[in-house]
């Protein structure tokens, strides 16, 4: 036993042993932990190896792509029931901006007859030749590859080059209504070392070469050359890049001449890839791949999207291009109205073109009803605004003067959208459920789903209780008599209000109540 004050030998001897079995058990149990991390770890990074082999990203981003299709396709459902313009922006977002079947209607032979007098196939129509001269020998080049007699304000205004907002209005101004080539010119001075850089740069150039002014769906429903051609698959985008390496075949005008044959195949390939992804219709798609690979980076440990494959590099420079194609909205506001009006312009034209062909005119192409406030605030709200903001998150913080310049505009053309009349008491409540707040992609299809099939039979319960209500009423007016007081006031008893005091009544008339001249409702048929 152990003295109080005093230690027991046989504890003192026991003691030890126990601490060491104790911290040898821990130290094994640690050990044993680390060993099935670590495997846990290799198994993790095996399955993440055999998931990249099988290249489920795109899987991901196909169930992405479709899942905020049916979201946007519910949001424009509710839009176009809200008012007349709301639904024709409805339509123009859904037919610009997804894609669907297209149907087209064969040539008639008259049509074929005059297809035979074109030029062939096989010749681009959209290149000219240069009307300067070819020869870079002995001629001097202007300091920003245009002739102009503004030179001093146009270095000014290109001061801003790399500025977002810059005002191509007052580059056209300056430089003889070349634009383009001045920015180009500007752009090209530096010595490019990453081809994919070269690539974006130039297919941003070539992207809307030679445009006719009309949408694909135009020339896919006249049936037009390009559609042939093309076989109604991204017609203008394919038709910009045939004419923009056209132009290359022309003498000193192969800007790639020193390229090897490797980076120009290289080169090639991206640019056909950037320019096929500024069709409208492939949106949604690159939106998706977009937000797949923003939430990829938000989980991992660092932070840092890795670009270790030609997919990765190539959707960002889609992605960026896509951006700029839809930037007019968050450019500064003097000059997103002047693209506005221009665009507006642009398919008003293509809409008094099927007003004259006798076909439907495209949404937000009739100058007559169109209403441009609502639909930029739709196409913002729908189609940009997620666009920037995943991007915005991919980049963060750096696009976020743009997305909020985007916001001040939003709400500036939604100030000014001319106020309807005030709908009738039984419309109001309506009409504040139909109203549809910004795009977000945390909607929920399946709880809208339930609630929107709640409503449903909810609202054909009340349409059968009321047409119960309105045959009662019709059958008890049948039966109803028309009785005149001492006062000569007319006053409508049904029968069956008044079944327990109908012969009290009709006794106190045969007594007291004197004949009157009173009109008499006709009788219903029986």
């Amino acid at each position: 036993m152990a003295v109080y004050g005093m230690v027991d030998p046989l504890d003192a001897c026991v003691s030890p042993v126990k601490r060491l079995r104790t911290e040898f058990t821990c130290l094994f149990a640690e050990e044993a932990y680390q060993k099935l991390a670590t495997e846990t770890l290799e198994e993790l990074d095996w399955c993440l190896d055999q998931l990249d082999t099988l290249q489920t990203r795109h899987s991901v981003s196909e169930m992405a792509s479709n899942k905020f299709k049916r979201m946007l396709n519910r949001e424009l459902t509710h839009l176009s029931e809200m008012s007349r313009s709301g639904n024709q922006v409805s339509e123009f977002i859904s037919s610009t901006f997804l894609e669907k079947q297209h149907e087209v209607d064969m040539p008639s032979p008259a049509q074929k007859e005059k297809d035979k007098k074109k030029k062939p196939m096989s010749q681009i129509s959209g290149v000219k030749k240069l009307m300067h001269s070819t020869s870079l020998t002995n001629s001097n080049i202007p300091r920003f590859g245009v002739k102009t007699e503004m030179e001093d304000s146009l270095a000014a205004e290109l001061e801003d080059v790399n500025k977002w907002g810059l005002n191509a209005f007052k580059v056209a101004e300056f430089s003889g209504n070349r634009p383009l080539t001045v920015m180009m010119h500007t752009i090209f001075q530096a010595v490019f070392t990453d081809l994919e850089i070269l690539a974006a740069i130039f297919a941003s150039a070539i992207h809307d070469v030679d445009h006719p002014g009309v949408s694909n769906q135009f020339l896919i429903s006249t049936n037009s050359e390009l559609a042939l051609m093309y076989n109604d698959s991204s017609v203008l985008e394919n038709h910009h890049l045939a004419v923009g390496f056209k132009l290359l075949q022309d003498e000193n005008c192969d800007i790639f001449q020193n390229l090897t044959k490797k980076q120009r195949q290289s080169l090639r390939k991206m640019v056909i890839d950037i320019v096929l992804a500024t069709d409208m219709s492939k949106h949604m798609n690159l939106l998706a791949d977009l937000k797949t690979m923003v939430e990829t980076k938000k989980v991992t440990s660092s932070g840092v999207l890795l670009l270790d494959n030609y997919s990765d590099r190539i959707q960002v420079l889609q992605n960026m291009v896509h951006c700029a194609d839809l930037s007019n909205p968050t450019k500064p506001l003097q000059v997103y109205r002047e693209w506005t009006n221009r665009i507006m312009e642009e398919f008003f034209s293509q809409g008094d073109r099927e007003r004259e062909r006798g076909m439907e005119i495209s949404p937000m192409c009739d100058k007559h009803n169109a209403s441009v406030e609502k639909s930029q605030v739709g196409f913002i709200d729908y189609i940009v605004h997620p666009l920037w903001e995943t991007w915005a998150d991919l980049v963060h913080p750096d696009a976020q003067d743009i997305l909020d310049t985007l916001e001040d505009n939003r709400e500036w053309y939604q100030s000014t959208i001319p106020q309807s009349p005030s709908p009738a008491p039984g419309e109001q409540e309506d009409s504040r459920q139909g109203q549809a707040d910004k795009f977000q992609f945390e909607l929920t299809l399946e709880e809208d789903g339930e609630s929107d099939t709640e409503k449903d039979s909810g609202s054909q319960a009340e349409e059968e209780e009321e047409e119960e209500e309105e045959e009662e009423e019709d059958n008890s007016y049948s039966d109803s008599k028309t009785l005149c007081t001492q006062d000569s006031e007319s006053t409508e008893i049904p029968l069956d209000e008044q079944v327990g005091e109908e012969e009290e009544e009709e006794e106190e008339e045969e007594v007291s109540v004197e004949p009157c001249n009173v009109e008499e409702e006709q009788p219903a048929d029986t």
